[in-house]
């Protein structure tokens, strides 16, 4: 195995590690709907149980959502054991992809709905998890390695 589908793997198990330990803490820890400051201004802690998509979209369809987010790692899984060269952006945006599907969709699996959160203050946004701020970074990663010569090494 190359060391890019390696380093794509290794970031996902992380992403899935960080994202499960941390909705396990904020299950245990906040009290279900009462905001807590997190940085004071800008972002709170309040917890709150999706069983949408993102934005809440098609909420109440967990198992229909629990079967696109398997799917949806499977196909990124596949993707990068296909990969010849994977180069830094492209890597780091399907670990984060596959991280970001396997950490929601286990939630979906086991619990009936995804546990959210962090929730910005100063703005209205949609409450989040460490599994949709990895989905966005990854959209960030494709971006850039669409820009920067499509995951081929420059010489």
């Amino acid at each position: 195995m190359s060391a890019g589908r390696r380093h794509s793997y290794l970031l996902a198990a992380v992403v899935v590690l960080l994202d499960q330990l941390s909705k396990a803490w904020a299950v245990q820890t906040l009290p279900a709907g009462l905001p807590r400051p997190l940085l004071p201004g800008l972002l709170e802690l309040l917890l709150t149980w999706n069983t949408g998509a993102a934005f809440s979209l098609f909420t109440g369809h967990t198992q229909a959502l629990g079967l696109v987010s398997l799917v949806v790692a499977l196909a990124v899984a596949v993707w990068i054991a296909r990969q010849s060269i994977l180069g830094i952006p492209r890597r780091l945006a399907l670990g984060f992809l596959l991280g970001g599907a396997v950490g929601n969709g286990l939630d979906r699996w086991r619990l009936g709905a995804v546990v959210d959160f962090l929730s910005f203050v100063p703005i209205s946004f949609p409450v989040f998890n460490l599994a949709d701020v990895a989905i966005n970074l990854a959209v960030l990663c494709f971006v850039i390695d669409l820009f920067g010569g499509h995951g081929h090494r420059r010489a």
